[in-house]
């Protein structure tokens, strides 16, 4: 096959290539390194790469048998760059970091390479991965394949931009208010959020967080699960994580069973949607009934989470970003500063609010989940907004006060603890993706797959990678 052939393959027909041993992981980077060379100058989604690491380990990785390479046998996979990655720059998009190198790896780098990923590229990020729009001091901007005068989002927008331009077949990201699902719905991408702890990841300065977590992005689906296959596990550095449960998570989207009845909420009761964005999303989750599938429109009553979200992400920047704003003043962004500064002005009382509230949240949400098998929305409330905006402003007439108060339709599912998935369902006018948000029961994410699986059968697919153009 030829490098663009192999570029416009999917993770799983790749996978079984190698397995058939009719291509080497060799083969996979010559192909990424012509495609970067092609369209990384105009996106800047990789803005570290590691070749020559990743080539030593397919020299070690091509000394067993193909069938004892692990579940992705080779396949090359991006790393988010606020991850380490032993001998590899990682930066956190932050000037403080902007030259560091670590001798170690997070323990789900670890756990992908163990099971057969090949690391060759940092992707780009906001400075420690607040806001979501990919821009930093270190590598500036990520610009939107669909238009490279539009945003990717954030925080995960470069490993979104990567797999939309042809240099990523997957490609990891993490997700607090909604760092997965914001770029995969801007770039017309699959980005999922999986249930709390499923992953093993750190050190962390704060292993007991319960509001970012790691997971996969990829161009598909099934894609999507098999990369999930490969991350999952218990390691005693992340205490919360959960040991596998040795389910496949290819293997059960790919039975691609429909829910019985879902729910669809245009806003969740808690954010302004443009009308186009909702149109788009609604069309999408209405393809279910070909299938029998009952929709209806409701959800759950969220209208305390985003404020729960605040005063939770508030505490947790000030737990894991305090010290540094204290050793190195003047250093980070603004908007960190205010988040920490928020977070300074927390009571005790006003964080037992938030838990309470948040047990609340979680419980009906359960009831809810009692009746419905999924709950639909969109996944972004905007199209991609011009990459000089620094972020969302205004939706619908509505003004925000603050730059996450955009992404309170994400941020909500947050604090649900429910797995969550952006799908690509559609095109705005002007020819941008649009993604819908999926959102599961806790501990279900393979039924979610599954659902999401038949779902992207019936939906006009979205032609990813596409060559970095300007609208």
């Amino acid at each position: 096959m030829t490098g663009e052939q192999l570029i416009q393959s999917s993770a799983c027909e790749i996978r079984e290539l190698l397995l058939l041993n009719k291509i080497s992981p060799n083969d996979l980077l010559d192909a990424l390194e012509s495609r970067i060379d092609l369209v990384e100058r105009e996106v800047n989604a990789l803005p570290t790469l590691c070749f020559e690491r990743a080539r030593a380990a397919v020299n070690e990785l091509e000394k067993k048998p193909v069938t004892d390479r692990g579940i992705l046998g080779g396949i090359p996979v991006a790393i988010k760059d606020l991850t380490a990655v032993r001998g590899v720059r990682t930066t956190y998009g932050s000037p403080i970091f902007a030259d560091d190198i670590p001798d170690y790896s997070d323990v789900l780098v670890e756990t992908m390479e163990g099971n057969g990923a090949v690391i060759y590229a940092k992707s780009n990020t906001p400075e420690f991965g607040a806001g979501a729009h990919t821009f930093n001091p270190v590598f500036g901007p990520t610009c939107n394949p669909w238009d490279v005068a539009k945003s990717a989002a954030g925080s995960s927008g470069g490993a979104a931009a990567a797999l939309a331009s042809g240099t990523a077949w997957l490609a990891h990201g993490s997700d607090m208010g909604g760092s997965l699902r914001n770029p995969a719905s801007f770039c017309g991408v699959v980005g999922l959020r999986p249930s709390l702890h499923l992953l093993a990841s750190g050190p962390s300065t704060t292993p007991f967080q319960t509001l970012s977590m790691q997971g996969p992005m990829a161009r598909n689906v099934e894609d999507t699960a098999l990369f999930l296959d490969a991350m999952v596990g218990f390691h005693p550095t992340s205490p919360l994580a959960l040991p596998a449960s040795g389910e496949r998570f290819l293997s059960t989207s790919q039975k691609k069973i429909p829910p019985k009845k879902i729910a669809f909420s245009a806003d969740l009761g808690v954010s302004p949607v443009d009308p186009e964005i909702v149109d788009i999303c609604k069309a999408a989750a209405l393809r279910f009934q070909e299938a029998g599938v009952i929709v209806e429109e409701t959800c759950p009553d969220l209208s305390d989470a985003p404020e729960v979200f605040r005063r939770l992400r508030g505490l947790d920047f000030l737990v894991g970003l305090g010290p540094l704003q204290t050793q190195h003043p003047g250093k980070l962004k603004e908007d960190i500063v205010l988040n920490i500064e928020y977070g300074r002005t927390l009571s005790a009382e006003d964080i037992a609010w938030a838990e309470r509230k948040r047990g609340e949240i979680y419980h009906r949400m359960q009831n809810f989940f009692g009746e419905y098998d999924l709950l639909l929305c969109p996944a972004t409330i905007v199209p991609p907004f011009p990459i000089e905006q620094r972020y969302v402003s205004e939706c619908a007439g509505q003004k925000f006060e603050s730059y996450i108060d955009w992404l309170a339709i994400v941020s909500s599912i947050t604090i649900t603890a429910s797995p969550a998935l952006s799908l690509p369902c559609g095109f705005t006018a002007t020819g941008l993706p649009v993604g819908l948000q999926l959102v599961g029961r806790p501990r279900a994410d393979g039924a979610l797959l599954s659902a999401a699986n038949f779902l992207e059968d019936i939906l006009p697919r979205i032609p990813t990678p596409i060559l970095p153009k300007k609208c």
